[in-house]
């Protein structure tokens, strides 16, 4: 007797489109699990402090010990610019910076970068 060669090409086929409804519906599920796993970590990034903030944002433009680099030297800021205007350029962005890197935590940054020296 002789097989049709085609049949196991059909049953591995119909096996993976069912594999993958059955993925699909579990991740429907699961959706609201997982997003709020991405709530608790923005809630635990907004916690952070304002030298944590620029050690995870801003040190690869303005350097290690602020000293500028891509960005401009940020020591002696609080000379430069006034508070609001920090503020400002944190929220809208200025040149090659873009805005809302610390959105949320602006006012304390820029209180923060005005003590730098």
């Amino acid at each position: 007797m002789n097989r049709n060669p085609l049949i196991p090409f059909a049953l591995i086929a119909i096996l993976g489109i069912g594999a993958m409804f059955l993925v699909s519906f579990k991740g429907l599920g699961d959706h609201k699990e997982l997003t709020s796993e991405g709530d608790e970590e923005a809630t635990e990034e907004v916690a952070a402090s304002p030298e944590e903030i620029y050690q995870q944002s801003c040190i690869g433009c303005h350097g290690d010990q602020y000293q500028g680099g891509v960005g401009p030297a940020l020591t002696g800021v609080g000379e430069r610019l006034s508070e609001e205007e920090i503020v400002d350029v944190l929220t809208n962005g200025k040149g090659a910076m873009p805005g809302g890197l610390v959105s949320g935590k602006e006012q304390e940054m820029a209180e923060w970068l005005m003590t730098l020296e």
